[in-house]
């Protein structure tokens, strides 16, 4: 964004907050089945689209002879989860890596993660990042933090992050939110 561009910009109107993320998965049953299994998700519904040579093109923008299989997960107490399975003769199938444009990953909270992390460690197909770390003071925000990364079955980055130990954290999203955003919500709707 150059500087001439910033004054030109306007928040989105009407945003409450975040419904859901999506992540395109190499196969649809293996990803759900780790979700449900290993996370504790709820598959909700499973819908399909495509081929559509103008549809898809215009409203995914994908190649037109894709198809896609998706299923939403409900991922209490706060997230929502809609795994995509594309088919298309111009599918990538390698995932970008944390570096690349486009890396991404998803983060849960955990009460310990040194537990978790041995569940991880027996779970198929999981591979765990290194060791438990603990942010120290080079970041003192979160000092005390203790953080892994670790690699799905079919190549997702997750983190698990266990914030107990923080002094003094910043005011992330969290609990306390989601009861005030919920009450705002009733309220505006009884008005």
């Amino acid at each position: 964004m150059t500087a001439a561009n910033e004054g030109t910009l306007r928040r989105l109107p009407g945003l409450r907050h975040t419904d859901h993320v999506g992540l395109t998965v190499p196969n649809l049953e293996d990803a759900i089945r780790f979700f449900v299994e290993v996370l504790g998700a709820e598959e909700l519904y499973r819908s399909q689209r495509g081929p559509d040579p103008e549809f898809m093109p215009t409203n995914f923008d994908v190649p037109a002879d894709a198809r896609l299989t998706l299923a939403m997960l409900r991922l209490p107490p706060n997230l929502n989860i809609e795994l995509f399975e594309w088919r298309s003769a111009e599918r990538r199938e390698t995932p970008p890596r944390h570096c690349d444009a486009g890396g991404h990953h998803l983060c849960f909270v955990v009460d310990d993660v040194d537990e978790a992390v041995a569940v991880l460690q027996e779970t198929p197909g999981v591979r765990v990042l290194g060791e438990r770390k603990e942010v120290a003071g080079d970041s003192p925000r979160v000092a005390g933090n203790r953080w892994t990364y670790f690699i799905t079955p079919w190549g997702l980055l997750m983190e698990i992050v266990d914030r107990s130990r923080v002094a003094s954290p910043p005011r992330l999203v969290g609990p306390a939110d989601w009861t005030a955003t919920h009450d705002t919500s009733r309220k505006d709707n009884e008005q």
